[in-house]
């Protein structure tokens, strides 16, 4: 993960993080070769069973961090048998082996013959489906299901059919398919009859648009430039979003962090609405002014163009227009650049687009996993809003010293707003959101149903 040659996107779960692995990380960049051979005092194995990780400070969420499927322990015979084609060749201790892999197409798993086993013991959590399935598993040994095959489909109209004609017997329930389904958000009797039942839940997610901080017409943190981006998020119409792309199944996010993950507070509400009007006496106070044609220019004259970056799917067309008529109420002329997520993350790490949507949804269930978005020396991976604060940045540093749950008292620095439009994302869903810290969006939460 820490090597720069495999640009991975979690490299910031780890960075700063154990004893002596950031100078091997430093000397990869100027060598252009991470020394695997060469000794991290911060890794130890102690024996073939026990790994003794260092930590540089304090951080009493590391423990979820190794719980992270990035994190997982690899064979390193594995990794130097496959190489680049390790990934089609996964050896690990789960309780499943790959059979078949065909990509783009289907996974088959079946049971680890050598797998050390588990018996089901947990405790309801009081949701009635839940306690049902710790009623049906409890004393059953692990796993209970020897072959699984995955389909991929990529398509949801076709998945959605594919369930209905019994050829798939789990899946996520399709947005465009939840009117054909649900009646008031339950399962509509003709596929209850047949024995489908629906699980509904809350995903730890959230979606987001971000800004840029180093683009010169979003990015900044003057006044004007603060105002500009509260603006632009109070045109934004989550509830829009809600109906039109995803059917009522889900539900606005009022922070950062997301229900059922340390940190977040159902009592918290966001200072910014969908509010087209103030927004566009907001932009007329600080200098925005309007022409003829009806948008507006920057508050020096140059012309004002946003350029949001989306791709060529149905919900993000969606997205788009829902933009585009908010955007257009306050007089703002916006352009869709169209290109492929691969380019669009490529541009979103080089601080090189100006607007585009994100979604995140939780490594492990504490806040930090998504305030991370929004430290600094992320910048670039995961921090894809290039944001900078050294007041945000200070008041991170203390929290993840703190065990979950635990509070300090602490400030923003007296040069900081404590308007929550400085941040670099702004949301409209759930999973959608802005930040955390005063408050930056106007997100949603996404409801999931799935279907068995």
């Amino acid at each position: 993960m820490a090597d720069p040659a495999n640009r991975s996107p979690s490299a910031g779960f780890i960075r700063g993080k154990i004893v002596g692995l950031d100078r091997q990380v430093e000397k990869a960049r100027k060598t252009g070769r991470f020394d695997y051979d060469e000794t991290v005092f911060g890794l130890q194995a102690l024996d073939r069973y026990t790994l003794r990780i260092k930590l540089n400070a304090p951080d009493s969420n590391f423990p979820y961090l190794l719980a992270y499927g990035a994190l997982a322990a690899v064979s390193r015979e594995a990794v130097e048998t496959y190489g680049d084609r390790n990934a089609v060749h996964p050896v690990g201790t789960g309780p499943y082996m790959l059979k078949d892999y065909v990509p783009r197409s289907r996974i088959v798993l079946e049971a680890n013959p050598y797998y050390r086993g588990f018996v089901w013991n947990f405790e309801p959590s009081g949701d009635p489906w839940d306690d049902q399935l710790v009623r049906d598993m409890k004393g059953k040994k692990m796993p209970q299901i020897g072959r699984v095959e995955i389909s991929v489909i990529e398509e949801e109209q076709s998945r959605w059919l594919s369930f209905q004609e019994g050829k798939i017997d789990f899946d996520k329930l399709p947005q465009l398919a939840a009117p054909v389904a649900l009646d008031n958000g339950k399962l509509k009797p003709e596929f209850t009859d047949q024995g489908i039942k629906q699980y509904s839940m809350v995903e730890p997610e959230v979606t987001y648009t971000l800004f840029n901080m180093q683009d010169p017409v979003t990015g900044g943190y003057s006044r004007e430039k603060i105002a500009l981006r509260r603006a632009i998020a109070m045109s934004y119409n989550t509830q829009a979003e809600i109906e039109l792309l995803r059917n009522g199944q889900a539900s606005k996010a009022q922070m950062i962090i997301p229900p059922g993950v340390a940190g977040h507070d159902p009592a918290y509400r966001s200072s910014i609405a969908y509010e087209p009007e103030l927004a566009s006496r907001l932009l007329d106070h600080f200098g925005y002014r309007r022409q003829q044609d009806g948008y507006r220019t920057m508050p020096d004259g140059s012309p004002l163009v946003l350029k949001i970056r989306t791709e060529a799917n149905a919900s993000s067309r969606v997205v788009s227009e829902i933009w585009k008529r908010g955007l257009d109420r306050i007089g703002i002329k916006v352009m869709f650049e169209v290109g492929n997520f691969a380019d669009n993350l490529k541009d979103a790490a080089g601080c090189r687009l100006m607007m585009w949507g994100g979604a995140w949804h939780a490594d492990y269930p504490e806040g930090e996993n998504f305030m991370q978005l929004l430290y600094g020396p992320n910048a670039g991976q995961g921090n894809y809003g290039c944001y900078r604060s050294k007041a945000f940045d200070a008041l991170y540093r203390q929290a993840i010293q703190l065990p979950p749950g635990e509070k300090t008292e602490s400030s923003l620095c007296a040069d900081e707003p404590s308007d929550g439009s400085r941040y670099g994302m702004v949301s409209p869903c759930v999973p959608h959101t802005e930040l955390a810290c005063p408050a930056l969006g106007d997100g949603i939460q996404e409801a999931s149903d799935f279907a068995v």
